[in-house]
């Protein structure tokens, strides 16, 4: 399949996470590295916020990690290692090399066209649609190969979730397109 189908397909937000150490002292690294905030009575982790790449990371005691707001892969790579340099330089000792991976995507598309909602629901009529357009105004679609969940919006944009790589997103997509093809 050409690329050229996925033009409009853009990478909205990646959210990674793992382990950096075994155990790490949060009161240390929210006093002793800018942008990290800690508030136990809020939340039982770090939140250390990243200006370039914009990233926001919340870590946790356990040593284990998580960010989000992540665009691409090189914006993952550059945020992981300033996360792994602050959290030295607090004194904390850490993990050679960080198990960090992607665990989900957010992704949106637009597939060029109006899509008529209640006609998908009638023709498709599966178990895995969901739409009460009195709730939400898009069909959520959960697809179980890959395990991606679609939002389907009568503008014809979509909304895809769930994937750990574009190829998810991709194979989502060719799904949805596949069922609803003769729909449009």
């Amino acid at each position: 399949m050409a690329d050229q189908k996925y033009e409009s397909l853009k990478v909205e937000n990646m959210v990674a996470s793992g382990v950096i150490a075994d155990s790490i002292d949060l009161v240390t690294l929210s006093e002793k590295v800018k942008n990290c905030e800690l508030n136990t009575k809020r939340f039982p982790g770090a939140v250390y916020r990243i200006e370039n790449p914009r990233i926001a990371c919340l870590i946790f005691s356990t040593g284990k990690i998580v960010l989000t707001g992540i665009r691409n892969h090189k914006a993952l790579t550059d945020g992981l290692a300033i996360v792994m340099k602050s959290v030295r330089d607090a004194g904390i000792k850490t993990h050679k090399t960080p198990q960090v991976a992607i665990t989900n995507m957010v992704c949106s598309y637009d597939i060029g066209k109006r899509i008529n909602l209640n006609k998908i629901v009638v023709t498709l009529n599966v178990e895995n649609i969901e739409y009460e357009p009195e709730q939400f105004p898009g069909l959520v679609y959960r697809i179980k190969d890959p395990k991606i969940v679609a939002l389907l919006f009568s503008s014809g944009k979509i909304i895809l979730t769930g994937g750990k790589t574009l190829d998810d997103i991709k194979k989502g997509l060719d799904v949805i397109e596949q069922k609803i093809q003769s729909i449009l």
